[in-house]
């Protein structure tokens, strides 16, 4: 036996990062993936790098022996993932961005869920740049992003970048698409071919949060135009975004209440400051859709 089969024999689980751009962030994910309670043997990373500026050999300088580091000639977090994933030699396969933080049993309760279940989606929790002081954005950020929870049981989605699945269903669904909603449509073709999706709680990693209008408002931008080009061409699909359009306008009048009784804002004027930018970006991300339907309707 050559010492790389030895190697992926003890191997349970690989870790796949994709990463642009974002050394720093990068660095902190792997320093935590050293500190996980899960045996080092037990797990590989690798490290999928995305035509970074920096340059491969910086990447590979700051990962130094902790990943395989890996290119994706395609741009996209999804095209990175599938390099990721084909590149693997354990059964499992556990998806993370390069941004996020680990809990230390992270690995361990992914390796558990998946015992029992084929998909898994975990809890992201937001993390403020200042503890306990959100700015408004982050205060927002705080009560609807990354709500792994609602996506997997009220939408059918678990997001990737908390994701764990068995490698022979990932290869079996097929890999993300590039430009759409890779989670959405990646998870909608794995619940077509009748694999079960289930939240744990217990997979937990963190997030910085999106700390001002910018970095928020380029966020919707993504989602909003990936969103689109997932749903134009299918029965319907501009009149559905069209009327999906009018229900985001509507929906901070239900949606404040969320905010108001928000038990991860202890202060009122967190919530206060959260409703504020939940009116905004809702408004926003009205126009933003519609700018998509009138402007691509010939595309």
């Amino acid at each position: 036996m050559s010492d790389n089969q030895e190697i992926a024999s003890h191997l349970k689980i690989s870790v796949v990062i994709p990463h642009f751009d974002d050394l720093k962030n990068l660095d902190r994910c792997l320093q935590m993936l050293e500190a996980q309670t899960l045996c080092r043997e037990s797990f590989e990373v690798l490290v999928v790098d995305n035509n970074s500026l920096c340059t491969l050999d910086r990447v590979r300088e700051v990962v130094d022996d902790r990943a395989i580091v890996l290119l994706a000639l395609e741009q996209g977090a999804g095209p990175a993932r599938n390099v990721g994933a084909a590149a693997a030699r354990a059964p499992l396969l556990a998806f993370i961005d390069s941004d996020c933080r680990p809990a230390p049993d992270w690995l361990s309760q992914a390796l558990e869920a998946l015992q029992t279940h084929a998909i898994v989606g975990g809890r992201v929790v937001t993390e403020s740049e200042i503890p306990g002081c959100p700015s408004p954005v982050e205060a927002f950020e705080a009560v609807f992003a990354f709500r792994f929870d609602k996506y997997i049981r009220k939408k059918g989605f678990t997001g990737s970048g908390n994701m764990a699945v068995r490698k022979n269903v990932f290869e079996d669904v097929g890999g993300f698409r590039r430009a759409v909603s890779e989670d959405v449509d990646w998870s909608h073709r794995a619940l077509a071919k009748n694999y079960k999706i289930i939240y744990d709680p217990s997979v937990i990693v963190g997030h910085p949060a999106r700390r001002n209008w910018q970095e928020l408002r380029k966020k919707f931008e993504r989602l909003s135009r990936e969103g689109y080009l997932l749903i134009k061409d299918k029965p319907r699909g501009r009149l559905k975004w069209f009327i999906r359009s009018f229900a985001v306008l509507l929906s901070p009048f239900i949606h404040v209440l969320r905010v108001l009784a928000a038990p991860e804002l202890p202060r009122l004027a967190d919530r206060l400051a959260a409703a504020r930018i939940l009116f905004a970006i809702r408004t926003y991300r009205f126009f933003e859709m519609n700018r998509l339907l009138f402007t691509r309707r010939t595309s």
